[in-house]
Order: structure tokens, then sequence, then C-alpha cells
């Protein structure tokens, strides 16, 4: 059996693979139709903070995944096991969206309308393929933003569909707007703050990702 763990970038992917199946949302189907048996579905990697104090590198263990009109919850037995490795992760909820939250006015609003401490933007869509297909469920996420910070536009854009990084509309947005050099430093620096905490992590967990349920 295995371990499916939902990521939306490659470099999560690259730091997933060694202790499971990394897989993308919309690939979720495909991996449990295809190869061995999955013992359960985590959704883990990055994430923006919503809830006031939460850190750049902290992690968020949830309890449950909520959208604007959905509530998921976790597996308790699983959960409970990813908190006793990870002692210094919040406990609470993640929200998952299928935009980013890029102004602090978007988290305050999102933060006041869900009590959410974290967003993604793929949690929920773990959640859902989880409930259809009727396996244990999970999410841990690590904070690249806090809910005090705002991403440049240059961040917005850098993302493909695929999880890579478009470095040409990167640059095309610095020199639209060079003014946002200073903001789009800070943020990588602190997503390399974050994606080495979400590394401490999964060497904490080991492979298998603290899954209860592998045979």
């Amino acid at each position: 059996m295995r371990v499916l763990a939902v990521v939306g970038l490659k470099r999560e992917a690259k730091l997933v693979v060694p202790y499971a199946a990394a897989v993308t949302p919309r690939d979720i189907g495909a991996a449990m139709d295809a190869g061995a048996a999955v013992a359960g579905i985590v959704s883990i990697g990055i994430a923006g903070a919503l809830a006031p104090g939460l850190a750049v590198g902290d992690a968020v263990i949830a309890e449950r995944v909520v959208t604007a009109n959905e509530a998921f919850e976790t597996d308790a037995k699983w959960t409970a096991r990813l908190a006793a490795a990870l002692r210094d992760a919040r406990i609470g909820s993640i929200l998952g969206r299928d935009a980013i939250a890029d102004s602090v006015e978007v988290k305050a609003l999102l933060h006041d309308a869900s009590r959410a401490d974290a967003v993604d933007m793929e949690s929920h869509l773990a959640a859902r393929a989880a409930l259809a297909r009727g396996v244990p469920f999970a999410a841990l996420r690590v904070i690249s933003d806090g809910a005090d910070r705002a991403l440049p536009p240059a961040a917005l854009t850098a993302m493909k569909p695929d999880g890579a990084i478009a470095l040409g509309r990167v640059l095309g947005s610095v020199l639209r707007r060079p003014s946002q050099i200073p903001a789009l430093i800070r943020t990588g620096r602190e997503s390399e703050r974050a994606f080495a905490a979400l590394l401490r992590c999964l060497d904490l967990l080991g492979p298998g990702l603290r899954c209860p349920y592998l045979v």
C-alpha cells in the first residue's frame, strides 16, 4: 500500500517523493486507479497564513478542511500521529480555495469568514477526492507568508498549471513594476524558510508520513 501526497508545486513534489507518492490534484484519480492500493491521502506543502500570529515556517495540522460551503473532517487517528511527531505544530483548520490569497485585506476577510488558520489551493481538492474514494485523509501545511504579508504581482504570475515556475512571466512583471523587487526578494527568502521547515517536518514524519493504515 502507499500514501498519496497531494501537492501544488514541483518543488513540494521533489521534497515529498522520498516519503510518499506525490501527485497534483488533477492526477489523484489516475493515481488511485493505478498501482498499489492507497492507504490514505494527505495534502502537504506550503500555505498562506490567515490567523494572526502564525510565522513563516510554522506548521499547521488540520482537524478539518473548509471551503465557502463545505467542511471535511480529517482522519482523527492520522491527525493525532502527525501532531505527536510535530509537537510545535498548530492544530486547527485549513481553508481551500481556487485563487491565491494575495493581500492582507483578502486574508483578513477569509479569516473572519472561515476562522481557518491557513489557506491553500489543494487541500479541499484532496479532501473531496478522499471522501469520494472512501480513504483516510489528512492535511499538513507549512506557512510561507504571514497574514500581514501581501504577495507581489510577480509572485502571483510565477506558477504554471503544472507547478513549475514561469520565469518569463516573473521577469516581465518585474520589468513592468520594478518597485516590487524588494517585496519579491522578501517573498523569496520567506519561501526558502518555509521549504526548509517543510523538509524538517518530512524528516520527522518519515516514510509513509505517519499514516496508521499502511500494511
